[in-house]
């Protein structure tokens, strides 16, 4: 049995084979998943678990280059951004408009949904190199 870390199988299993520039989505409970798109559905009921808790788990564990969200959360989620770009301390942060962020997410290796249940509370984690 895992010890440490995440000990979600899949969510463990996805972030040890992300490459360089691959990248995943940490999403709330309403982001449509593309067909095709690996499903990693941690959601057990609204706000369990949390975006900012889901986050802080993948950040511990993925080497993480630069990280993108929807222009939107400025306006509807500013406390859910402004923690989120804490936590990915100092990492360029990059906005798209959501009908675009939605479009690069058909490209993630996988999306993992929360229950968060708060407007656009998600983010593209692109995946850096440990050397």
């Amino acid at each position: 049995m895992k010890k440490n870390g995440i000990l979600n199988a899949p969510l463990s299993r996805v972030i040890a084979e992300l490459g360089h520039t691959d990248y995943i989505v940490i999403a709330d409970c309403g982001l449509p998943i593309p067909p095709g798109v690996e499903r990693i559905d941690l959601a057990l009921k609204p706000g369990l678990p949390a975006f900012l808790d889901t986050l802080e788990l993948v950040l511990a564990d993925m080497q993480v280059e630069r990280a993108v969200f929807a222009n939107e959360i400025s306006q509807h989620n500013p406390v859910i951004e402004h923690a989120a770009t804490s936590m990915l301390d100092g990492k360029p942060i990059g906005h798209v408009p959501h009908a675009e962020f939605k479009q690069i997410s058909r490209g993630a290796r996988a999306i993992i949904r929360t229950g968060e249940a708060s407007p656009y509370a998600n983010v593209i984690l692109y995946s850096g190199v440990i050397f």
